[in-house]
Order: C-alpha cells, then sequence, then structure tokens
C-alpha cells in the first residue's frame, strides 16, 4: 500500500490529507490561530471543586472552565505539586533539577479531589482532550512529552514498553536499554514504533524531549495565570510524528515555511528520507490536482455511496453516531439473500472503517447492518470488522452483533468529529432566491478586475472559478483571459478550483491572502 500525505496550508487554516493508493483515508483541518490543541500544558487556577464528580474545573483562559478528573491527577501529582510551589518561588534563581527532586508518595487511588485540590490553587495541567460541541477542554495533570520512539513523563521512574511488541526479547532489550540512558525520576513509555531501534537513535530522542521539558518549565516563574507553558508542535508535524511509516512514497506541501518545517522533522526522525517531502508549485489548488476535493464531496455526506448501489447512512445525535447500511438495487432480483445480505455488510465494514477515521467519530457508534440468519456469517462480519479496524490509531472497542443485527463500537475522542459541509449554496441566486442574468457573470467579473487593478492598485493576483467557467473564460484562440490580461495587467491568472459553486469566483493575492470583492461596487 502506498502512503501519501498532501498539505494545503492556507494562511488561514492547514488541511492534511492521507492518502492510501489514492484514496483518502484520513482529513484534518485546524484553523491557524486554534487554542487548547491536545498536548499544550497549561499554568491554570482551580476555579471550583465538585465533590460529587470527584473533579475539578480549572481556569486555563478558555471561555469554558477545563475539566480535571480525580483519575486524571496523575500518581505523582504531590511530588509535582511541590516542584511547582518550589519554581512559582524561585523567582530569577535557577530552578532545581527534577533529577534531584524528592519523590513523594503517591496519591490514593481511591482519594478525595478536595483532599488533593484547594480553590485557587495553581496546577500545571495538560490538555487530554479539545474543547467539543458545549464542553471545555478535559486536562490532565500527568505531563508527558511524546516523541516518535518514546513518551517521556516527568515525576515518576518507571519504564513501559508497548504490549504490541510481541517479541520477549526486544521488549527486555528496549527496557534495559531505556533503563540505563533515562535520567533519574522520569518514567519513560517505549512506543511499539521502537521496535528494533538502536541506542543511538532512542538515546537522541530522549535529551530532545528533555531539553524540550527544560526550556519550557523555566516559563512558570515568570508566568501569569492562566498561562501556556508549552505548546504541543504544529499540528502537521505532530500527525506526521504519529502516522509516519516506511511506506510513505511522498508527502506533498504548498507552502514553503510548513515544507521546511516538515522537511527538517523527517531528516530528524528518518535520515536520509528528507527527499520524499516535495514542495508543491502548480497552478491548480494542491487538493484539486491530487483528486482530494472531489473525494472530500462524495465521502463527507448523510449518504455514502460504496459498492454496486449499496450505501449508508450517517446521522449524528448528541449521544452518539448511527450508521444504517442499505443494499439499494443490489436485492432487487436477487434470490440469494444471505448471500447479498453478507457480500454488502462485508463491504460496508471496509467503508465504515474508512469512515471512522476520515470523520475522526469518537464515543459510541452503532451500526445497523443488514439482517443475517446464519450465525457463522455474523462472527465472520464482526471478524471482518476488527480487521478493517486494525490500523485504525485511535482506541476502539467492537462488540459483536446482537441478535437485532446491531453492532456497537466504542472509539477513543480527542478532538470534534470532522464536519465537512458538502452541500453549495444554489450557483444561480446565492441563496437569496433572485438570480441574475448569468450572461452577465463576465462583465461582473471583468468590473471585479478592473476595481482591483485600477482602483487599488493590485497588478499580481489570481482569480479563482469553477472549472466550467474557468474552461469558458480560456477556450478560443484569443480567450476572454487573455483579453484581460492585456486590458488590465500581466499579473492576473485564472485558476480553476472544484471548492467553488457554478458563479461563485475568489481574488488571491500573491501571498496566498483573500482579497474581498464581495462588497465592491461593480463598475461595468
Amino acid at each position: 500500500m502506498i502512503s501519501e500525505l498532501v498539505v494545503d496550508a492556507q494562511p488561514k487554516e492547514v488541511a492534511i490529507a492521507v492518502l492510501e493508493d489514492k484514496n483518502l483515508v484520513e482529513l484534518q483541518k485546524e484553523a491557524r490561530n486554534v487554542s487548547f490543541a491536545v498536548g499544550d500544558i497549561y499554568l491554570g487556577k482551580v476555579k471550583k471543586l465538585m465533590p460529587g464528580l470527584n473533579a475539578a474545573f480549572i481556569d486555563v483562559g478558555y471561555k469554558k472552565d477545563a475539566f480535571l478528573h480525580y483519575l486524571d491527577l496523575g500518581p505523582n501529582f504531590n511530588t509535582q505539586q511541590k516542584y511547582l510551589k518550589q519554581a512559582l518561588a524561585a523567582g530569577q534563581k535557577k530552578l532545581t533539577p527534577v533529577s534531584k527532586t524528592q519523590i513523594l508518595p503517591e496519591i490514593e487511588k481511591e482519594g478525595s479531589i478536595s483532599d488533593v485540590l484547594k480553590v485557587g490553587q495553581e496546577v500545571l495541567v495538560q490538555i487530554a482532550k479539545e474543547p467539543i460541541s458545549t464542553k471545555g477542554p478535559r486536562l490532565t495533570s500527568e505531563l508527558s512529552f511524546a516523541g516518535r520512539y518514546i513518551v517521556l513523563i516527568p515525576f515518576a521512574d518507571k519504564v513501559s514498553v508497548s504490549t504490541k511488541i510481541k517479541s520477549s526479547e526486544e521488549r527486555a532489550r528496549l527496557r534495559q536499554l531505556i533503563q540505563s540512558i533515562k535520567p533519574k525520576n522520569f518514567s519513560v513509555i517505549v512506543r511499539t514504533s521502537s521496535e528494533g531501534k538502536r541506542v543511538a537513535e532512542l538515546d537522541h530522542e530522549l535529551k530532545t524531549l528533555l531539553k524540550r521539558w527544560e526550556d519550557n518549565i523555566v516559563k512558570v516563574p515568570k508566568a501569569k495565570l492562566p498561562s501556556v507553558i508549552y505548546e504541543e508542535t504544529a499540528r502537521t508535524v505532530a500527525l506526521l510524528r504519529d502516522i509516519f511509516n516506511p511506506s510513505f512514497q511522498n508527502i506533498h506541501v504548498n507552502d514553503k515555511d510548513v515544507y521546511n518545517n516538515v522537511r527538517d522533522y523527517v531528516s530528524l526522525i528518518a535520515p536520509g528520507r528528507e527527499d520524499i517531502v516535495k514542495l508543491y508549485t502548480g497552478e491548480l489548488p494542491i487538493f484539486d490536482n491530487f483528486g482530494i476535493t472531489k473525494q472530500i464531496k462524495s465521502l463527507f455526506g448523510r449518504t455514502v455511496t460504496y459498492k454496486s448501489g449499496a450505501y449508508l447512512i450517517i446521522e449524528h445525535t448528541e449521544a452518539m453516531h448511527v450508521i444504517d447500511v442499505n443494499s439499494g438495487n443490489r436485492s432487487k432480483g436477487s434470490t440469494a439473500q444471505e448471500k447479498t445480505a453478507i457480500d454488502v455488510n462485508m463491504a460496508a465494514a471496509d467503508e465504515i472503517a474508512r469512515q471512522l477515521r476520515l470523520r475522526d467519530l469518537g464515543g459510541i457508534i452503532v451500526i445497523d447492518f443488514i439482517d443475517m440468519s446464519e450465525a457463522a456469517n455474523r462472527q465472520k462480519l464482526f471478524e471482518h470488522m476488527s480487521k478493517a479496524m486494525a490500523t485504525d490509531r485511535a482506541k476502539h472497542n467492537i462488540l459483536p452483533l446482537s441478535k437485532f443485527g446491531l453492532m456497537q463500537i466504542t472509539r477513543q475522542r480527542v478532538r470534534p468529529a470532522m464536519d465537512v459541509d458538502t452541500n453549495e449554496t444554489c450557483p444561480t441566486c446565492f441563496g437569496t432566491g433572485k438570480a441574475k442574468p448569468s450572461i452577465l457573470f463576465t462583465d461582473s467579473l471583468e468590473g471585479k478586475i478592473d476595481c482591483l487593478v485600477n482602483k487599488h492598485r493590485v497588478k499580481k493576483f489570481n482569480l479563482h472559478v469553477h472549472p466550467y467557467v474557468a474552461a469558458y473564460v480560456n477556450k478560443g484562440l484569443y480567450p476572454l483571459s487573455m483579453k484581460w490580461k492585456f486590458k488590465y495587467t500581466h499579473g492576473l491568472r485564472v485558476i480553476p478550483d472544484q471548492s467553488l459553486a457554478f458563479l461563485e469566483y475568489k481574488f488571491y493575492d500573491s501571498d496566498k491572502n483573500e482579497l474581498d470583492m464581495k462588497e465592491e461596487i461593480e463598475i461595468k
């Protein structure tokens, strides 16, 4: 299987698409000014204690107070609090290294939040779940710094090895190796990707993560409440860290700065492979060029067609996600009902596994498969679904089909589900209910170009229009676009953009910033 990463970096948003054999399997979108990302560390203040929930609400600067449960304090919370008090009192003095800090006894597993925290108390917390719907962020006090091969946890002193590493000899080797190089009073979790890695690679990453901790903890004495102490790596690099594997053939990026960041990171974790990172400089939008826009339009709707007319209906509720499997026209004229059901269900399992990753659906997912009378077929479908979701990095649990033909899945949710509106505004009236003569559309565009060049003195810009409109203005021996160039500016380029509605248009300057021409009075 060939895996590719395509990064569309825009001034306001970064979109990251993962392709497997050219098929879209993951899509992440994040605003560039986004805050409260998973992994960020904050110095917060206890706002309210909730003994009934055995939890506290923490002020970290979000409009809704963040939630911290007693079980998320971590066993070594007392040690962390002692160190935090010393750091806050240190002022301009040099902080005592964690390796020289005395480890205090662990907190009780069945303890009460009011025994550990008080209103107004300062705490170091890390974002475990981003704000979802009306809820604030979910927090943990067990701080961790994740790398490609290992995870570093201060204020503890253990080594844990991923259970996905099956070889007992390799597990013992990694445990002994890490034990010999790790600093005192730091725990290390050895990730699955470290299997077979040499001591030099693991030691290099361990030192990198340790430096990350040391560079950020010194901010505590000067920090105002609430304040960010450490921000996770850029979303592009963070995603790459989790999914990078030797099967990656290409990483395409359309922004020079992001390209440099990704290339530097790849050279760090996979020396010699940085050439797979490629800067995209084509005229077409990068997602259009790799066929991603079309897949987004077809895969994110309420109804998803997947094989021989069969389709899924995906509904989202406050409590869960519900997926209905339909055979479509497959059942018409078919006498082998059981065979049709198992064929449609098996194909549906593959598409559902893809949709869960693609939309990043979390929480409870209930799937209504087509009824099958044979128990062997139901077991076969359960095993096939488990295999289809084996590559899903999110923690999940799958239950066998119930007697009603329903399958229940729980899937880890740390971010809001990806929701892409595939409906387009009416291309004729733009939602107003009033239609302008479409024959005058090009005259309207020319008026905008005239205004940009002669009124705003913009000489170099791109005009993005629907591919059909682009084909119209570029057709012929002396196309309309060429006439505009000669009449107004040679810096004009007409770009077909599949994400736009039929009579929609957008202007961008040379730095990819959108120029708002919607409110301008037309000259023509």
